[in-house]
């Protein structure tokens, strides 16, 4: 295949690079790799990728302070708005925004969308252990929700210990992933900003195995006010990205919950190394069971819808 839209391709700016490096942080306990455009387009090509959409991975851009999460997600966001003008066919961006700095979130997430261009923003799982259905975060959403943005949700490490010999991305972030998106849910967040279109990485973790477990323990225990159909309904508007996640038991259960059009292609790269890329593109590549056109739509046609500056 050729012409991928990859929604899930991060980035490395060297400033952010550095302010990890600077205070001992890695990405979960995975180290930060090397990153170059050169390196980016070069893989794409190999990929069958058209066009990356950059973003930075956990832990994010703010490490404490808010006027330096400030700083350091303007300069960020100001590489990657560079990135895209020199190579507007090759490489879009999801901004970085500052949370749990609600004013300075908003004001970075206006200033990416209005003034930079972005094509969207993300947002971690959780910020120090506060997720995004947390009502302080209100009016980012309402910001976003009058904007019509797109919101790539990435997974963070979750407030809990890792386990010995397993860095947070290998299983944690799976977790999370899930956590987060259900959280949005059963706090009415995602409800109350119906314009906003919410990705979710490497598939949604495994809220498309078990929706249905979380609707019906919901209707019947958690909360008896709300119908099982009603809470689907809510989960079946996130969309899911396919990186790490196109595989012979992931497949069956992705397209068979998500909505028409609500499943786009992803890479991680390069967190996820080129040889990781080649082994689930294999599986998506072969699946057998795609509806006709699904298989294309996954790998570019999707995104179109969401993205149209790069429709074409």
């Amino acid at each position: 295949m050729t012409g991928r839209i990859d929604v899930h391709q991060h980035v490395v700016p060297p400033l952010w690079a550095e302010a990890l490096a600077g205070r001992g942080l890695d990405s979960g306990g995975w180290a930060i790799p090397g990153w170059s455009a050169g390196d980016a387009v070069a893989m794409m090509d190999r990929q069958g990728i058209a066009t990356g959409v950059l973003s930075v991975t956990a832990p994010g851009t703010h490490f404490g302070d808010d006027a330096e999460a400030r700083t350091l997600a303007r300069a960020v966001n100001e590489y990657c708005a560079e990135l895209v003008k020199e190579r507007p066919d090759r490489f879009g961006h999801f901004a970085s925004i500052p949370l749990p700095d609600v004013d300075g979130a908003v004001a970075d997430a206006v200033h990416a969308l209005d003034t930079l261009r972005a094509d969207g923003v993300v947002l971690m799982s959780n910020v120090d252990g506060r997720y995004l259905g947390d009502p302080d975060f209100a009016p980012l959403w309402a910001e976003l929700d009058r904007r019509r943005a797109v919101v790539f949700v990435h997974p963070a490490q979750p407030p809990m210990p890792l386990l010995a010999g397993t860095p947070a991305p290998l299983a944690d972030y799976v977790f999370d992933t899930t956590r987060a998106a259900l959280n949005l849910v059963l706090t009415g967040m995602l409800g109350r900003f119906p314009n906003v279109r919410v990705i979710l990485s490497h598939g949604g973790g495994f809220l498309p195995y078990a929706a249905y477990r979380f609707s019906g323990l919901t209707s019947t225990v958690v909360d008896t006010t709300r119908d099982a159909d009603d809470v689907i309904r809510e989960l079946k508007r996130f969309y899911f990205d396919t990186a790490l996640s196109a595989s012979p038991s992931a497949l069956p259960a992705l397209p068979e919950f998500a909505e028409p059009g609500h499943v786009l292609y992803g890479s991680d790269w390069p967190f996820a190394p080129e040889r990781a890329g080649i082994y689930y593109n294999r599986y998506l590549e072969q699946y057998p069971r795609f509806a006709e056109g699904e298989a294309a739509a996954i790998d570019r046609g999707n995104a179109e819808v969401l993205f149209p500056r790069l429709a074409g």
